[in-house]
């Protein structure tokens, strides 16, 4: 059963679709021919080189800076990326310690919690996260930091109930009458079985991190201007839809695959991970 993600149908597509995206942000500098950031007004709103009208410079054309859009696509693939990873990690880690404090301790931390986390998630998560960009102001590490305070909550309130269900089982039990610490008992007890889905969580809050990066640099409040994103690149190119449509296709494909992709991954170890569904012959 360990390895039986690795047949699953969803996680292969899924990682093909991660690994590709990852690739592009690890070797932008050398796919890309042109800086993202540099401008060119004599190739304003260029076509991809291989439609009429295209200039071979550019490959899939230029914005109305005459900036190269393949580079900015490539670049912006390194700040949707690094946003998923640190923030899915920032909020797995938070949400984590939060949910096996409240499932195994219960009583009075477990309610405290629990109050904390229906207060946080009665705010619309797109809304609190806007707000907070305001507060924290712009740039790349404040958009992750408005991630984690608005999506550990996701985190801690799956996993706590998985929390409860594992603390009840019989070997969690003995180890506590052994004389195990709470420490010593969760993290050698409880974690483990808990490991599983956290990592389902963490691929599917990666998507996520994703679509909040975007949504957050379309209306200016992201990574700033002189970074390339792609939320940034389609409010950019929805001036000139009509004139260059390929300006707002291009970003748009890119979170499409980027998200299907963490998606696929997600429910992919989900389903082979996931002991229950594997059990109802759901693999």
């Amino acid at each position: 059963m360990t390895m039986a993600w690795a047949r699953s149908g969803r996680v292969i597509a899924g990682l093909v679709l991660v690994v590709l995206v990852a690739a592009c942000a690890a070797f932008a500098p050398w796919l890309a021919r042109h800086d993202p950031a540099e401008q060119d007004l004599l190739a304003v709103l260029l076509p991809p080189s291989f439609l009429r009208g295209g200039d071979v410079a550019y490959f899939l054309g230029t914005d109305s800076l005459g900036r190269d859009n393949w580079a900015r696509v490539l670049f912006g693939a390194r700040t949707a990326l690094t946003v998923a990873v640190l923030a899915s990690a920032g909020a797995a880690v938070l949400g984590t310690i939060m949910a096996h404090l409240a499932g195994y301790l219960g009583g009075g931390v477990d309610w405290v919690i629990s109050r904390i986390v229906e207060i946080w998630m009665s705010f619309p998560p797109v809304v609190l996260s806007l707000i907070l960009m305001v507060g924290l102001g712009g740039g790349l590490d404040k958009v992750i930091y408005a991630i984690i305070l608005v999506d550990w909550t996701r985190f801690c309130r799956v996993l706590r109930s998985e929390v409860v269900q594992v603390t009840r089982r019989d070997y969690v039990t003995a180890a506590r009458l052994s004389g195990y610490s709470h420490a010593r008992t969760l993290l050698r007890e409880v974690f483990p079985a808990t490991l599983p889905l956290i990592i389902t969580l963490v691929s599917l809050e990666m998507g996520i991190a994703v679509v909040v990066e975007a949504i957050l640099s379309f209306v200016g409040l992201g990574v700033g201007a002189s970074v390339p994103a792609w939320g940034q690149m389609i409010a950019d190119a929805r001036q000139n839809v009509a004139d260059a449509p390929y300006g707002l296709l291009l970003p748009m494909a890119a979170v499409f695959l980027a998200v299907a992709g963490f998606n696929l991954l997600g429910d992919g170890l989900r389903r082979t991970l996931d002991l229950r569904l594997v059990e109802r012959g759901r693999p």
